[in-house]
C-alpha cells in the first residue's frame, strides 16, 4: 500500500513539473513566426530570485500533500467495505469480543471508532455515544490537520511572491537611480525577477486553494459515512444484557478506595482506615 502511494505521488508530481516546464518555457513568437527568446525552467527559476527557493519548497510540498489527502479520503480507504462486513456478520453474530479484536487488527478511520464504541459497550448507550463521538473528532482531526497545511500554503505563497516583487522593484529603481535608462538590461532584469517571483506564487497558491476546498468537503462526505455505518450497527444495542461486561484488553485502573473494608482487607489490614 505505501509503495503505490509512493509511486502515486512521484506520477503526480512528475506530471506537475512536466506542466510546468512547458508553462513557463514557452514564449510568444516573435515577427516571422520565430520564438523571440527560449527559457528553460531553470532560467526563470534563477531568474525569480532567492523566493524561488522556498516557492520550490512550498510546491512539492503541496504536491505531496494533494496525493497523500486525495488517497486517506477515499471511502475505499476511510471506510473499507471487507471491514464493514466482517464487522456488521461478528454484531449479527453478537460477538462483540472477536468484533473487538478484528477492529483492532485492522486499523482505519471505521474500525479505529468501531474498536472504542465496542470497548464502551458494557458502560451504556450514553458512554458508547460519547466514546464514539470523541474517536470521530480524533479520526476528523487526523485529516483536517493535513489539509489546513494546503490552505497555509495557498495564504503564504502569494506572500512570498510579494517579497520576491518588492526586492525586484527595489533593485530596479535602484538601477534608474545609478545608471538612469541607459542600461535596459539591468532593469529588465530586475522586473523578470518581479514578474516571476509573482507569477511563481500564484502558480502555487491557486491548485493548493482549490485542492483544499475539494478534499475537505470529500471528508465531509466521507466521515458522514463513517457515522452512517456506525448509526447502523449500534442501532437496537442490547444494552442491558451487556451491562458491566469489560471487551477488550485495555487495563482498568479504577478500584475500591483503600478505605473501605473490602480495599483494606485486600491489604492485609485489621482495621478501617479513614479517608484524611
Amino acid at each position: 500500500m505505501k509503495t503505490t502511494r509512493h509511486i502515486l505521488i512521484a506520477t503526480i508530481t512528475s506530471a506537475v513539473i512536466l506542466s510546468a516546464t512547458a508553462i513557463f518555457a514557452s514564449t510568444p513568437a516573435g515577427e516571422g513566426g520565430h520564438a523571440a527568446h527560449n527559457k528553460t525552467l531553470l532560467d526563470l527559476f534563477i531568474e525569480g530570485g532567492w523566493v524561488m527557493y522556498p516557492i520550490a519548497a512550498c510546491s512539492i510540498f503541496t504536491v505531496y500533500l494533494i496525493g497523500d489527502c486525495s488517497m486517506k479520503t477515499t471511502y475505499k480507504r476511510a471506510s473499507p467495505p471487507q471491514h464493514e462486513e466482517q464487522v456488521k456478520n461478528f454484531f449479527r453474530q453478537g460477538d462483540y469480543v472477536s468484533a473487538y479484536n478484528y477492529c483492532k487488527a485492522n486499523p482505519s478511520p471505521l474500525t479505529n471508532v468501531l474498536r472504542v464504541g465496542i470497548s464502551l459497550l458494557g458502560e451504556g448507550k450514553h458512554a458508547v455515544e460519547e466514546g464514539i463521538v470523541s474517536e470521530l473528532g480524533k479520526e476528523n482531526s487526523k485529516i483536517q490537520t493535513l489539509i489546513s497545511y494546503l490552505s497555509v500554503i495557498g495564504v503564504c505563497t502569494p506572500m512570498i511572491g510579494l517579497v520576491g516583487t518588492v526586492t525586484g522593484m527595489m533593485k530596479a529603481f535602484g538601477s534608474l537611480a545609478t545608471s538612469g535608462i541607459g542600461d535596459p538590461s539591468s532593469l529588465s532584469g530586475a522586473i523578470g525577477e518581479v514578474l516571476v517571483a509573482t507569477g511563481a506564487g500564484l502558480f502555487i497558491a491557486i491548485p493548493a486553494f482549490g485542492a483544499f476546498y475539494y478534499i475537505r468537503n470529500r471528508t465531509v462526505s466521507v466521515m458522514h459515512h463513517i457515522q452512517d455505518v456506525i448509526s447502523s450497527l449500534f442501532r437496537k444495542m442490547p444494552y442491558e444484557a451487556l451491562a458491566g461486561v469489560h471487551i477488550g484488553d485495555d487495563e482498568l485502573y479504577a478500584a475500591m478506595p483503600n478505605w473501605t473494608n473490602e480495599g483494606y482487607a485486600a491489604e492485609g489490614g485489621e482495621e478501617n482506615q479513614t479517608p484524611a
